[in-house]
């Protein structure tokens, strides 16, 4: 299943913070055995958010991840451009306003403005996600085999909310698995360089790069060159057998003595 991420935020185009979300959103799609693509940063515009979620279910997504925009404030139109987007109305959830109201408190403020009620108006017909560390809450619309799945900006608050509640939405989703198997070869300190180099070892294993499961990459780096073998099946145990295998393969090419670790995720 294709799955891509949508960074919303003009501080995050103007260099004010590092996009965290994005990273660990991958990590995270990769593991439950999503394809990612594609990953875009937009700012607080509802012409360029419809924009670029039209063009990644244009480019084959099925599944779109949107952080941020969900705030209580004007520029924040992530939620109400995407409840038009899928057809759906606003309407006001009473549980959400109460944990709005706990949340506020909480911080240690007590006058209840209209801009929090604006955070208990919630797409009709979605999945809401509750959000327990900060006032926006998350939700999920479908609509004609189309998922978009909207989460709060702020690290601390995304980041519990998909390991509480998405992660299970989206295992359901998938019907294969991701295993890779990562050689870290040694450094060109510790090696002859014309063996543990990125070129040479590709031209090595020029053959095995071409394969399309197991998938195998090359990435030069400061603490050794590393190869990683990825495999998709049905079972975290079938795939891990046949990334091994291909791992093996290539211990066998480039010779034991140049291998520094290997891992498994």
């Amino acid at each position: 299943m294709v799955a891509e991420i949508i960074s919303v935020g003009t501080e995050l185009l103007l260099g004010n913070i590092v996009n965290t979300n994005a990273q660990f959103l991958a990590g995270r799609l990769a593991e439950l055995g999503f394809d990612l693509f594609y990953q875009t940063v937009v700012g607080d515009n509802a012409e360029h958010i419809r924009t670029k979620l039209d063009d990644a279910y244009r480019n084959g997504a099925e599944l779109v991840i949107l952080t941020g925009g969900l705030g209580p404030t004007k520029d924040d139109m992530t939620k109400e451009m995407l409840a038009s987007y899928f057809g759906k109305t606003l309407e006001f959830n009473e549980k959400v306003f109460e944990n709005v109201v706990k949340q506020v408190h909480a911080f240690g403020a007590t006058e209840i403005t209209e801009n929090h009620r604006k955070q208990a108006m919630v797409p009709s017909d979605s999945l809401i996600l509750e959000n327990e560390n900060g006032t926006a809450p998350g939700c999920v619309m479908e609509k004609d085999g189309k998922v978009a799945v909207l989460l709060p900006g702020p690290p601390r608050e995304m980041k519990p909310m998909f390991e509480q509640c998405v992660n299970r939405y989206l295992h359901n989703l998938v019907d294969r698995c991701l295993v890779s198997v990562n050689i870290r070869l040694k450094t060109k300190d510790e090696a002859p360089a014309d063996r543990v180099g990125e070129a040479p070892v590709a031209r090595k294993l020029d053959e095995l790069l071409d394969l399309e499961n197991p998938t195998v990459a090359t990435y030069a780096q400061e603490e050794g060159c590393l190869i990683r073998i990825t495999a998709a099946a049905p079972t975290k145990q079938d795939a891990s057998v046949m990334a091994r295998i291909v791992a093996a393969n290539c211990i066998q090419i480039l010779g034991e003595d140049i291998i520094k670790e290997i891992t498994e995720k």
